[in-house]
């Protein structure tokens, strides 16, 4: 199920679910556009005494993977982190998907990046997800669309075919190896942009944007379609694809 929500009250309105959903045994992603809202709000969450981390954007390969292995194994119950689309993260306990300032604009808030991230929730037979904003953005509304669409396609599938749904199941190896195999992907694309973390990477290909949008009014095509492989190359680094 998707659900919107308004910004306000926002924080006591996710406490709320995270502990609904964290009763039942499943866990919690929750992204947000800053470092220092996410830091905040993972110490907020600790001081309501939920087990909660926040995934930095420095935190080295062997170490995401033990955060990932104690997210599974249930010694904290709660993810925090910016850009879960890098991480390679695959979970299937995870059974609420929360998205903070969904209605903002930017890389991280099109409509491909919020039906990726919404999709985490898609492994688990109870996944929502709540997307906070103070209206609904066409992003969003196109991301909500495309993710019903795909639930409905699936659903018929399921009856047609006498398919019950169930939450699927993963080792903890095999979400090790996914994040590995995600690291060196990321590695071996887009040398030059290495130096860049993903803040830094969403302003440059919102200029990059810009810039083939202007290409495209000069009609100078050959200049928009480099430039639009060029952006499509950052998002599939970033997408981990």
């Amino acid at each position: 199920a998707i659900t919107v929500k308004p910004v306000v009250g926002q924080v006591d309105h996710l406490l709320g679910e995270i502990r609904k959903t964290v009763e039942i045994g499943d866990r919690v992603l929750v992204t947000t556009l800053t470092k220092k809202t996410a830091e905040m709000l993972s110490e907020y969450l600790v001081e309501a005494g939920v087990k909660a981390r926040y995934l930095h954007s420095d935190i080295g390969t062997v170490e995401r993977i033990e955060i990932i292995r104690q997210l599974r194994q249930g010694k904290f119950d709660v993810l925090v982190g910016i850009n879960l689309l890098r991480e390679g993260l695959d979970l299937p306990e995870v059974g609420l998907v929360a998205i903070l300032d969904a209605d903002k604009q930017g890389f991280l808030r099109t409509d491909w990046a919020l039906i990726q991230t919404m999709g985490r929730a898609a492994r688990n037979a109870n996944g929502r997800v709540i997307l906070f904003g103070d209206h609904v953005s066409n992003a969003m509304q196109s991301a909500i669309d495309e993710v019903n669409r795909r639930r409905a396609y699936q659903e018929k599938y399921n009856k047609e075919h006498g398919i019950k749904p169930e939450s699927i199941v993963k080792s903890i190896q095999d979400i090790a190896q996914g994040i590995i195999s995600h690291d060196k992907s990321a590695q071996t694309k887009l040398e030059d942009f290495d130096p860049f973390e993903v803040d830094d990477l969403t302003d440059y290909i919102i200029d990059l944007e810009e810039q083939m949008k202007e290409a495209a009014r000069n009609l100078e095509f050959e200049k928009a379609a480099r430039l639009r492989d060029q952006i499509s190359a950052l998002r599939k680094r970033i997408e981990g694809q």
